[in-house]
């Protein structure tokens, strides 16, 4: 079975091509996918077969063999970075609860500086 990567991929559309190790480029419709596999990103490795088509190759059964790794995962931070953020987070909050303790907001400033913080660790604690 030939192999190749996925060039493009639109699962609107549901359709989207395949640059095969030989060099061609092959159609790829949603239906060839995998059972339960809406999409597939670009660069995903995958084998496929191939039928003659209307306008030409087009992939009849795709398995992916791999898929290319999460951008966000390679961008995060690395666990013991993100012990010390946390940590420090912690210490902050810890200050801003005693203000609360004894009736007092943060400042307007520091409230949003802290909110802020709190949205960056939330998203780097989801990615």
């Amino acid at each position: 079975m030939p192999t190749g990567k996925v060039k493009f991929f639109d699962e609107d559309k549901g359709f989207g091509f395949i640059a095969s190790d030989e060099g061609s480029e092959v159609f790829l419709h949603i239906s060839a996918l995998p059972a339960g596999t809406t999409s597939v990103k670009p660069g995903t490795r995958v084998e496929f077969s191939v039928a003659d088509g209307k306008r030409g190759a087009q992939a009849m059964t795709v398995r992916v063999l791999d898929a290319p790794p999460s951008l966000v995962k390679l961008s995060r931070k690395p666990a013991d970075e993100m012990a010390v953020i946390v940590e420090d987070l912690i210490r902050l909050l810890d200050n801003i609860g005693g203000g609360f303790k004894h009736g007092k907001y943060p400042e307007s400033s520091n409230g949003k500086k802290v909110a802020a913080l709190l949205r960056k660790v939330a998203e780097e604690l989801d990615a």
